[in-house]
């Protein structure tokens, strides 16, 4: 009995072992007889594959080319809150041309009837929704100077520029209480022959009191998270600078290239986006993150211009915000040569004088140049018969602001003081 069972065990094991060495023989007889075939067009895969260029999203993005136009386009955005409805519809029509393109934001704090009143307004002026070249942010952003919000509007604004705006040049960031020194063909005829990858960016690398009070110390916006606006919450903590990228700081107010708009926006080499998280804590971002993005990117370093485009009155010492400007400063307006002044109080006298002594408006608040003239004597008000917005009339303002940007640009130190 003890012998049978025996030999029933060899038998569950035997027949298994004699089917593997069955199994492993044809494997070997067909690795020696056809594996050459095999190994050949395997290796041949294998090579084409380390040889084929790589088919990542970064290897398609680079810096775009300019436009070959010969007028420029302008990329606008306009921004208010509470209480600026009115000055931010004047200010449009005063910066107003077909071939530019806008985009107005009152940010959260305005009423919702002020919001609408505006949205209204875009999309029923005859001139905005003939041409259609002017854009509302309808989801309003909550924005504070003071934290990280402007700058993510800014981006977003831009965004929306990108995507639907067409083709343009350069982008200018203004507020409701910025307003035109110049007409838009006194600024368009001036920016012909300028090189389009220029970015006109007040900066500097000496921060001096900034590190202390605004680089180290760590701030909460609340403006990120909340529907209404506070002071921004202090941390504790302290944080070193950083060591990867340099800080620079300065104006918030800048005309910055298309390119470098598309860089900030795309950020092929995540700088721009490193840089944003790290300016989310920082206090008054809008005076750093666009300054320290363009002089720590190669590509873009060496086309800044460091100026801001701005007549600003500052008190001495200077104060958060600058003074408001009046009657008193207007002819320190035009001896700047600048295309835009802040900042500006609502329906202030001198906006009247720079109406009528600079601008030329008319009674409805745009330069009447040939564009205009045109559309008001069609019949059908349409876009297709303002065929010529590149008939420009540049005038005395023209020269003011050629002889300031000619200055820049044929400074002695123009290249070799670029982000220094």
């Amino acid at each position: 009995m003890e012998t049978n069972n025996k030999l029933q065990k060899k038998k569950k094991w035997f027949i298994p072992l004699v089917f593997s060495l069955l199994l492993t023989t044809l494997v070997v007889f067909v690795s020696i007889f056809i594996s050459p075939h095999f190994s050949s067009s395997q290796f041949n895969r294998t090579h084409l594959m380390k040889n084929r260029i790589p088919r990542f999203v970064e290897s398609k993005l680079a810096v775009s080319k300019t436009s070959s136009d010969s007028v420029p386009r302008l990329a606008y955005l306009i921004s208010g809150s509470t209480g600026d409805g009115k000055s931010l519809k004047r200010a449009l029509k005063a910066l107003y041309h077909p071939r530019n393109h806008y985009v107005v934001h009152l940010d959260l704090e305005a009423p919702a009837a002020e919001r609408l009143e505006l949205a209204d307004f875009v999309n029923n002026e005859p001139l905005f929704r003939s041409v259609g070249n002017v854009r509302m942010i309808l989801r309003a952003n909550l924005v504070t100077y003071r934290g990280p919000t402007m700058v993510t509007n800014t981006l977003h604004a831009a965004a929306i520029l990108l995507k639907d705006g067409g083709d343009w040049d350069w982008f200018i960031n203004l507020s409701a209480s910025d307003y035109p020194l110049v007409t838009q063909d006194d600024l368009l005829h001036t920016l012909i022959p300028i090189p389009r990858n220029l970015n006109f960016i007040e900066h500097t690398s000496d921060i001096g009191w900034k590190e202390y009070q605004r680089a180290k110390p760590v701030i909460i916006d609340p403006g990120l998270y909340s529907l209404h606006k506070s002071d921004v919450y202090w941390v504790s903590e302290k944080r070193s600078i950083p060591t990867a990228y340099k800080l620079f700081t300065g104006s918030a107010w800048m005309m910055l290239s298309r390119p470098f708009v598309e860089y900030c926006l795309w950020g092929w080499d995540n700088l721009p986006r490193v840089a944003l998280m790290y300016y989310a804590n920082f206090l008054s971002s809008p005076e750093g993150y666009f300054h320290t993005v363009i002089c720590n990117a190669d590509e873009f370093r060496n086309t800044t211009v460091n100026h801001d485009l701005h007549f600003i009155s500052w008190d001495n010492p200077p104060k958060q915000h600058p003074h408001f400007l009046n009657l008193d400063d207007f002819q320190h307006m035009v001896d700047s040569n600048a295309p835009f002044g802040r900042k500006f109080g609502h329906g202030d006298p001198v906006l009247d004088k720079i109406d009528s002594d600079l601008l030329r408006c008319n009674s409805d608040g745009y330069f009447p140049g040939d564009w205009f003239n045109l559309f008001q004597n069609s019949s059908t008000s349409s876009i297709h018969d303002i065929t010529n917005t590149t008939n420009l009339r540049p005038g005395p303002s023209a020269k003011r602001l050629k002889h300031l940007i000619d200055g820049l640009l044929t400074a002695p130190d123009f290249h070799t003081s670029h982000c220094v």
